[in-house]
């Protein structure tokens, strides 16, 4: 097996960057599932909180009074919600990239498989 042919090199190569797409996806939804149940805590918290507590949120380096609980609950809920669809979309990302990903490691692995000499194993 000293020569792999330009096929399975390309597929390899393909898969190698299969491997990197699924990371990065990974990355990206645990990243945003961590964003998530940072929400839901805060959401708790605000919830438990009383009218008169001053409640703050942050804009770029400051951290500025809001105008009231219900504000800072409905911008939360809003983010929130584009945070669960782009979940989502990396859900279906993943799950595209697992189909391609375990399809060419069969393919590889019978290329390789068919490449052994005969008697070897």
């Amino acid at each position: 097996m000293d020569e792999i042919s330009p096929k399975l090199q390309n597929q390899i190569a393909q898969f190698q960057q299969l491997q990197q797409q699924l990371q990065a996806v990974l990355t990206q939804k645990f990243q945003m599932e961590a964003q998530l149940r940072e929400m839901e805590r805060t959401v708790e918290e605000l919830n438990k909180s009383t009218d008169e507590v001053p409640i703050y949120k942050s804009v770029g380096s400051l951290l500025i009074r809001a105008k009231d609980k219900e504000s800072v609950l409905k911008e939360i809920e809003d983010d929130k919600e584009t945070l669960e669809i782009r979940v989502k979309t990396l859900d279906r990302q993943e799950k595209g990239l697992r189909e391609r990903y375990q399809s060419l490691q069969d393919q590889i692995s019978k290329a390789l498989g068919s490449a052994k000499p005969e008697g070897a194993g």
